[in-house]
């Protein structure tokens, strides 16, 4: 069901305080009300009653994205995110449990807001699993000051949270870090350049020099292995091939089948196969 047509003229775009005043302004629903268009929506898949409930606790959205000012994020666009989960929860609402809706959906609305702060506060994710979720949103609000927090406050969120110190100090570096730019921005002078990561990360994977002593190192290795193989005899070629050159490797003992030997006769002639290559290699 898609109720996001239902609300084309009541959307938190350009003008944000135009928005907030308008949801403002829809009533708030009773509870007899309230459980009537859920039933509604419920039994009969009614869209319009769909519409009526979201309509009548965007407010509510707005209420919470004001909590999430400090992120440095669009206030409307955690609004449209929040705005999300509440169609969610409208959605997934069973008006026979007997909670009223704004108590239900308010996990569905703080979860999409949650996401999107993850998403786009850093150009890095600072949290990936859920524990570090779950810390990232619980430590900013313990963390009162700007200051480091000290071992007995570190110790207190942990207890608090249930994990260990080392994962708060850790996720406090991350909260205290800031997105840096590879290149050098266009309105810093050259005596900034060392600050670039981009003049001091060296990647010498990719150095042409490098690359092309390696790749005529792997060429002139190859020469030189096919070459020693020519001293071998048959049996011995096949022995190493099976075992060494081969994706699949071949076992000793299916080899000691094949030449009808002992598995230590065939471990025997692979030893002196492989001396005899080293010698031929390096002479």
């Amino acid at each position: 069901m898609n109720y996001l047509r239902t609300l084309d003229n009541v959307t938190p775009g350009g003008n944000i305080s135009a928005y907030i005043t308008s949801v403002s302004g829809i009533p708030v629903l009773t509870v007899d009300q309230e459980r009537e268009l859920a039933e509604r929506l419920y039994y009969q898949d009614d869209l319009d009653a769909a519409r009526q409930l979201i309509m009548s606790h965007l407010r509510f959205v707005v209420h919470i994205a004001k909590s999430y000012s400090g992120y440095g994020l669009s206030q409307a666009d955690l609004i449209q995110e929040g705005n999300v989960g509440l169609m969610k929860a409208v959605k997934r609402y069973n008006p026979e449990k007997g909670v009223r809706l704004v108590s239900f959906a308010v996990h569905w609305i703080k979860a999409e807001m949650h996401e999107f702060i993850l998403r786009n506060w850093r150009i890095v994710k600072v949290a990936t699993t859920k524990s570090q979720r779950k810390l990232f949103f619980n430590l900013r609000g313990a963390k009162k000051k700007l200051a480091w927090l000290t071992n007995e406050e570190v110790q207190s969120v942990a207890e608090d949270l249930n994990v260990e110190p080392r994962v708060v100090r850790e996720m406090e570096g991350r909260l205290s870090s800031h997105d840096t730019s590879f290149d050098l921005p266009a309105d810093e002078d050259d005596d900034s350049a060392y600050q670039a990561p981009a003049n001091y990360l060296e990647n010498k994977s990719v150095d042409p020099v490098l690359q092309l002593e390696a790749q005529d190192w792997a060429e002139d290795s190859h020469k030189r292995l096919t070459a020693a193989m020519l001293h071998l005899d048959d049996r011995s070629k096949d022995i190493l091939n099976q075992r060494w050159l081969s994706e699949r490797k071949t076992t000793l003992h299916d080899l000691a089948g094949k030449y009808d030997v002992s598995a230590e006769r065939i471990r025997q002639l692979e030893k002196n196969a492989m001396k005899k290559i080293k010698v031929a290699m390096e002479s």
